[in-house]
């Protein structure tokens, strides 16, 4: 399979401390890689998918996308074929179905559409009927939130998933509609690929393929679970 994402010896620093928050990282994500990370909290996971996504900007090493190095011109691009998803989500004011729309109003998605047939579906396989996109965002549950702004971007069809412990706050529920959304969109494309950070050992041998463990900023493991 190629090589999707790509670091060399990336690296991320807290200047203001002075303290090495990820130490340097070769890794590699593959077309069709099912990848889980764990870890203690503060060990160094989040730091690592956030700067995968480059949301932070990493303090030394490479970033490659392709094979070929990422310019500044090409982060929206670029972040327009990976997605982040943190363990709180973030959503807008108005129904569901407003904040499934939203995406479509930013300048860079100005050429897609929204899509209700391809919504629905996507609600469907979270247990969702179609009336749900009616709901007021702020009625929402934890787990209720979470699924809305999974299928915000799961509607995009993003190529790459970095899913920054999606579910730890949810219920047992919850999670399974959220590991079903997850699974999916993953079925629906062989080429679609996903890290998912957690604390659950048991959720991340259920849902990878590749098991990894991070410890004070070093990634070790590529082990199957």
């Amino acid at each position: 399979m190629s090589v999707l994402v790509e670091t060399r010896a990336l690296t991320r620093m807290d200047e203001r401390r002075q303290l090495q928050l990820l130490h340097p990282t070769n890794f590699q994500l593959h077309r069709a890689d099912r990848i889980s990370i764990t870890g203690s909290s503060g060990s160094g996971k989040s730091v690592f998918l956030r700067a995968l996504a480059l949301l932070d900007a990493p303090s030394s090493g490479d970033i490659l996308w392709n094979g070929q190095p990422i310019a500044n011109v090409q982060i929206p691009q670029y972040r327009s074929h990976i997605s982040y998803l943190a363990q709180r989500p973030a959503l807008i004011e108005g129904s569901v179905e407003d904040n499934l729309r939203f995406p479509y109003s930013l300048k860079a998605l100005h050429h897609l559409s929204f899509d209700p047939q391809a919504v629905n579906g996507l609600l469907a396989h979270a247990g969702k009927e179609p009336g749900f996109l009616a709901k007021n965002a702020g009625d929402l549950s934890g787990g209720e939130s979470q699924v809305v702004s999974l299928i915000r971007t799961l509607q995009l069809n993003p190529d790459v998933l970095l899913l920054d412990e999606p579910t730890a706050a949810l219920d047992p529920a919850s999670s399974r509609e959220v590991e079903a959304l997850i699974n999916a969109w993953a079925a629906a494309d062989n080429d679609h690929a996903y890290i998912w950070v957690s604390h659950d050992l048991e959720q991340a041998q259920r849902m990878s393929t590749t098991h990894l463990h991070m410890d004070a900023g070093v990634l070790t493991g590529a082990v199957q679970p």
